[in-house]
């Protein structure tokens, strides 16, 4: 009897074997920056893993469209140039921190859109083909959650890829 039960775990060994894969092939990391500590954070998360599989980062900063509502009789109002400028801004602050936080340890790109942040995460995500996003939650609860919503929870429910979510104050393993 014992002698079956032996027989049958190391089949079923054997058939896990075959079914995952040894390796893991991680080419891709995408990081969303909002220029935040906890967004930095993530970032520090995702350097380490880039050594490690010899993979690329890309940085995602998303200038949210600036609509202001006006009156009744013309509707909203945006301000292309205040968007132009953080545009501009972003690109300016995503190069600094390529330079001052990634250096050479690995190669890096930035990417600014406009729009919704969740979903130009998503987009950029399935457009490249992204391994893996590390992106870091703001922790908000209770009435700022159901306001604001968390970008971090829509992409979790979302993404075409893994995503490794990087929480403010809690257990680190990147030091």
């Amino acid at each position: 009897m014992a002698q079956k039960r032996t027989l049958k775990k190391s089949a079923v060994k054997r058939q896990a074997r075959k079914r995952w894969p040894a390796t893991i092939d991680l080419n891709k990391i995408l990081v969303p920056i909002d220029f935040s500590d906890n967004s930095r954070k993530a970032l520090r998360y995702a350097i380490p893993f880039a050594e490690q599989f010899n993979a690329t980062v890309d940085l995602i900063y998303v200038v949210e469209p600036t609509v202001y509502p006006a009156d009744f009789s013309f509707g909203q109002v945006g301000f292309p140039a205040i968007e132009d400028e953080l545009r501009k801004r972003g690109s300016e602050e995503l190069d600094e921190l390529i330079a001052n936080e990634i250096g050479k340890r690995v190669k890096a790109k930035r990417v600014v859109r406009t729009g919704k942040a969740f979903y130009e995460i998503l987009l950029y995500a399935k457009e490249e083909k992204m391994d893996l996003i590390i992106i870091a939650t703001h922790g908000h609860t209770g009435i700022e959650h159901v306001l604001f919503g968390s970008t971090a929870e829509k992409v979790v429910r979302k993404a075409p890829c893994p995503v490794l979510v990087v929480r403010s104050g809690e257990r680190e393993f990147v030091k």
